[in-house]
């Protein structure tokens, strides 16, 4: 499968300089050897380090990110063709690489998952800095209107990327510990029981915590993936379907609010709503977007073919609106095909998470799986005119480092728990052997 995946990114980034570049030439030997020692580096350190672990989750990756590095290669391609010179492919495959390296090294040097819990308070705290720091005076960023990054060392950093992972880390630890409680206790109306106002303090205090990100940072991508991460995760730990009526309801009514009293919450929801009305359009707050599905339009069922659009035409091609691009090109069958390898990779994630025996273990990749879920509804559901545009980004594929770093770490995380959850159900197959 591995090797599979390796085809995949070659034949992708083939495609590109046959048709949009030079030709096929020298280049592309050198990158298809180090993408082929890039996975079969991974492998080895995986089978002597992780034996055990999910041999379908690192395949699926690789043919996401090589898919993405073959498509910012044809933006560039694609930009330099309307007079401006860009990098984004030399500077994204720089990335994946330390993203690859540094999910190698947590295999490596992490010997079992549930050493984590320790940390469950430290990561809380590590995860809401994150998500505050762009916020920061002196050091935050706004880019489209949202303020998401920080500039570090003349670099732009998304912290929420890395934030994502802590809360997960502690929403684990915190409802391992908790789950009790909040499972068994409450009143029970029309067959629902429901939480008691005492057990309502950490919804309240995360659905507050969602509300200010909306507001203050203009971030509704990581205001619902923050507290839908959370709202899945208490669902998980509980089993109760009242946390998530709640859940729903107090994200709603944020929602309504914040559109309604602000103003550039607002504008959102209006460039979503009235996309193709003149004056909305013509204002530019639904020009990247109705470009977007244009470009997706033209493409079809199968595509225009890898080199053979017009990316550049979209504002952020190959960031905000990858999967447009990624639709034009390669159609409606290549668009369907990329969701399907994002399904795998969050089936597996909930296979993990049904596997491994620790209660911590089973949270921890449950909500890896669930957050990779949300942020591609978030990202596609924008792209497409589900919900209001956002600023997340579509992970592996693409371009930013802090995406492709965090989400490699993710990674890095789900197959080791994975090892965990396989080798016990291998120990547990022997031992029954054994008995019988």
């Amino acid at each position: 499968m591995l090797a599979i995946a390796c085809a995949i990114a070659i034949a992708a980034r083939a495609f590109v300089d046959a048709h949009a570049g030079p030709g096929v030439g020298a280049s592309l030997a050198v990158y298809a050897m180090a993408v082929v020692a890039l996975a079969a580096a991974a492998h080895v350190v995986i089978r002597l380090k992780a034996p055990d672990a999910d041999p379908v989750l690192l395949p699926a990756v690789f043919a996401l990110n090589g898919l993405g590095l073959a498509m910012i290669h044809r933006i560039d391609f694609a930009y330099l063709a309307r007079g401006r010179e860009t990098h984004f492919a030399q500077t994204q495959t720089l990335w994946a690489i330390l993203g690859i390296v540094g999910a190698l090294i947590v295999v490596a040097v992490l010997p079992d998952h549930r050493l984590l819990r320790r940390y469950t308070y430290t990561a809380g705290v590590i995860g809401l800095v994150g998500l505050l720091l762009p916020l920061a005076p002196g050091i935050g960023r706004e880019v489209n209107g949202a303020r998401i990054w920080v500039g570090l060392f003349g670099r732009s950093l998304q912290p929420g990327e890395f934030a994502k992972i802590a809360f997960v880390i502690f929403f684990a630890g915190y409802l391992v510990s908790h789950r009790d409680t909040l499972a068994l206790a409450g009143p029970k109306v029309l067959g629902i029981r429901l939480p008691r106002p005492r057990d309502l303090g950490p919804i309240l205090v995360v659905w507050a915590a969602a509300l200010l990100v909306q507001i203050a940072e203009r971030d509704l991508g990581a205001s619902l993936l923050f507290f839908g991460l959370f709202v899945a995760m208490l669902y998980v730990a509980t089993q109760r379907i009242s946390w998530v009526i709640v859940g729903m309801g107090l994200f709603s009514v944020g929602a309504v609010m914040a559109g309604t009293l602000f103003s550039h919450v607002g504008a959102r929801y209006d460039a979503w709503l009235h996309a193709l009305d003149s004056d909305v359009y013509d204002s530019g707050r639904s020009y990247q977007l109705v470009q977007g599905l244009f470009g997706m339009a033209s493409g079809g069922l199968f595509g225009t073919g890898l080199g053979d659009g017009s990316p550049a035409l979209v504002p952020y091609a190959e960031s905000d609106f990858i999967m447009a691009s990624l639709g034009e090109e390669l159609g409606l069958t290549g668009f369907m095909a990329i969701l399907a390898l994002y399904l795998v990779v969050v089936q597996r994630a909930l296979r993990a998470a049904i596997g491994v025996r620790d209660g911590f273990g089973k949270l921890m990749a449950a909500g890896l799986g669930f957050a990779m879920a949300l942020q591609l509804f978030v990202v596609v559901g924008g792209v497409t005119r589900v919900i209001p545009l956002t600023g997340l980004t579509t992970p592996f594929l693409a371009y930013g480092g802090s995406s492709m770093i965090a989400n490699w770490l993710a990674i890095a995380l789900l197959l080791r728990v994975s090892d965990a959850a396989r080798a016990g159900a291998a120990d547990g197959a022997r031992a029954t052997q054994a008995t019988r």
